[in-house]
């Protein structure tokens, strides 16, 4: 798909913008770097962004560090501090990531006039910042209640960047750079979020055993803690003794996430016996196209975070028009207006009230999955993001010039 394909969905006057803006930058060339290419929301994102930006005239590529597992085991473990779950955090881990950053730098070449870094895997890279490149630092995780221990060791880093970006108000911390906040997107047109045939969903759902005829309650997200499946199994079986319905349990595996079979470990164990909860380990050759199907099978789609940056998994169900309840944590408040685009819960108990509801009031749940779908394609679609991003990047350049970003 191209910029222009857009148009039927944001119109013509938002493309034409795009297009102004891109010219300033075709100049310019665009390093993107993270840690993996599939599995989470960074490497989404990425595959759909950067090929936009190419078609827009600018010049960007996407690059991905290499590093052993263990290094991907402490920064897990980072990534869990920072968003403020306990864990012990120790002084071979500082070790291990300074030891294997410099690796990283060894073997990683930097071209961009402007080197977009994502998240702290790659975040020691900035010891390459030239005179005349551009750095920036994007942050997913949330961090409004950091693990500060982890944050000071990471801040000697951040703050060689030219700027950071967060995706929500509440993840600002004190920094001695500018912040800006930029939050994520979905591609409406990406084989995740496309329009489907009924046969095509009722051929996922046979290849998987689920039943069509009984309401389906869906989670999609790395098997991880922070992500609670546990809490939301819990949930179904509160409300399975009143409306006989499944629970999926969906997600995929990410290269620099170690924890994830000890997490399915974990679901296995609590499902038990139980027939109607489905565990689907999904791989990367089908995984777009499943999950869409899922979504869109499902009665109602629920993200019981204990913490979480944004949960793109939210904005492609309210995309998809599908009723949401989700945790009021992180970025989450920012896509689900409580009672208007979804439901917003506490706890496990809030949860399954809010399942209930859901599935005894479809009007209801109707009525808040269109508002839902509306607020995505004003807030949050790839066009929005792409704008963002390109005023973020010539504010590099022109600070004075974009004051309004």
């Amino acid at each position: 798909m191209g910029i222009t394909d857009y148009e039927k969905i944001v119109g013509k006057d938002i493309i034409d913008e795009l297009k102004l803006i891109s010219r300033r930058l075709r100049k310019k060339k665009i390093q993107c770097i993270n840690s993996t290419k599939t599995g989470g929301g960074v490497a989404e994102i990425l595959s759909r962004i950067v090929p936009l930006l190419n078609d827009l005239g600018i010049d960007t590529r996407w690059d991905v560090i290499s590093a052993d597992l263990d290094y991907f085991a402490v920064t897990k473990s980072f990534h869990n501090a920072l968003h403020g779950r306990k864990i012990e955090i120790t002084q071979n881990m500082f070790d291990k990531f300074l030891a294997t950053g410099k690796n990283i730098l060894s073997n990683t070449e930097i071209y961009g006039d402007i080197v977009f870094v994502h998240d702290p895997q790659p975040i020691m890279l900035v010891d390459k910042k030239g005179k005349n490149d551009k750095w920036i630092w994007r942050c997913h995780v949330d961090v409004s209640n950091p693990y500060m221990e982890v944050w000071e060791f990471l801040r000697r880093f951040i703050e060689q960047y030219d700027v950071s970006v967060f995706s929500s108000p509440k993840f600002a911390r004190e920094l001695e750079i500018p912040q800006f906040l930029v939050t994520p997107s979905v591609d409406p047109f990406s084989e995740k979020n496309r329009d489907l045939t009924q046969s095509e969903i009722d051929g996922v759902l046979k290849r998987y055993g689920i039943e069509k005829n009984k309401p389906i309650v869906t989670q999609v997200s790395r098997f991880d803690y922070l992500k609670d499946p546990i809490g939301v199994i819990e949930a179904y079986r509160l409300v399975k003794k009143y409306i006989n319905c499944q629970l999926i349990l969906a997600g995929n595996r990410a290269a620099d996430d170690p924890e994830t079979d000890l997490v399915l470990n974990d679901i296995m164990e609590k499902k038990g016996d139980d027939p109607d909860i489905h565990v689907l380990l999904i791989g990367p050759e089908k995984n777009d196209f499943d999950v869409n199907a899922l979504q869109r099978a499902s009665d109602v789609i629920i993200q019981k975070s204990i913490r979480e940056g944004f949960a793109i998994t939210i904005t492609e169900a309210l995309w998809k028009e599908r009723p949401v309840i989700a945790s009021a944590v992180g970025g989450i408040p920012l896509q689900i207006s409580h009672r208007y685009s979804g439901l917003l819960c506490h706890t496990v108990g809030g949860a399954a009230l809010g399942i209930r509801e859901l599935l005894n009031n479809p009007e209801y749940a109707k009525r808040l999955a269109a508002n839902g779908k509306e607020h995505v394609r004003r807030n949050f679609l790839s066009t929005r993001h792409l704008r963002d991003y390109m005023l973020l990047f010539l504010y590099l350049y022109n600070p004075e010039d974009i004051i309004y970003l």
